[in-house]
């Protein structure tokens, strides 16, 4: 096995399709993105379902609630004051500046619209590239901790990479393609969360197995 490309058909062989982002509208791709910064999706998922309870999942209707009602509503996804916070400030920006349309904010060249969102509080390049892959359907590709990990192991990065120099790999080793990011990243989570764990990873089960430097140490190990 060798490059990117190899990586993913053994991943899609192995897991299938993905079909991912869990959202129903790209603003809510724009809220879960936010919200799941350093907490568990599960703790995201109560969060959105207490906005969707309370009619709180356009930009628009995000706008009319004060501070207080959105960090009791978002309260489970942790940092509740600053996210909320976050997403109040994208709401705005999105009804005074975008008639409240996520394509919008992010059209035009696409190293432009990721500066726009970067230029927002607490959107970093993880979720800039979230928002523009799962929300706007742009060829942005989305690294994350399991990137960075899964890689690291077979030996395709070194670890010590920043996220840009990771990102701007994938960029210019795969063509531009909003259904293969989409799928190369959702594979990424579920070989993290199958095999290729933090602690305890299960190697004989990986797909990747035979070809990874770290399941062969871990194979040499008396």
């Amino acid at each position: 096995m060798s490059g990117l490309h190899a990586v993913f058909r053994r991943l899609e062989g192995r897991f299938g399709p993905q079909q991912w982002w869990p959202a129903e509208t790209p603003f809510e791709v724009i809220i879960g993105a936010i919200l799941t910064q350093n907490t568990a999706w599960t703790n995201v998922e109560q969060a959105i379902a207490n906005l969707r309870a309370a009619d709180v999942l356009t930009p628009a209707a995000l706008v009319r609630r004060s501070p207080e009602e959105l960090e009791q509503l978002i309260r489970p996804a942790g940092f509740f004051r600053q996210k909320a916070a976050r997403l109040h400030h994208v709401a705005t920006v999105l009804v005074d500046g975008y008639g409240g349309d996520v394509a919008a904010l992010c059209a035009g060249p696409l190293d432009a619209a990721r500066a726009r969102l970067l230029a927002l509080p607490g959107i970093g390049p993880e979720t800039a590239d979230s928002i523009l892959l799962y929300a706007a359907h742009r060829p942005s590709f989305v690294v994350d901790a399991y990137t960075r990990r899964i890689f690291t192991r077979l030996g395709l990065l070194t670890g010590s990479e920043r996220y840009e120099a990771i990102r701007d790999r994938f960029m210019a080793e795969l063509p531009a393609d909003v259904p293969l990011f989409n799928e190369y990243h959702a594979l990424i989570v579920t070989l993290a969360k199958v095999c290729c764990r933090k602690r305890r990873p299960d190697c004989p089960a990986c797909p990747l197995a035979t070809d990874c430097r770290f399941a062969r140490e871990n194979r040499q190990k008396p």
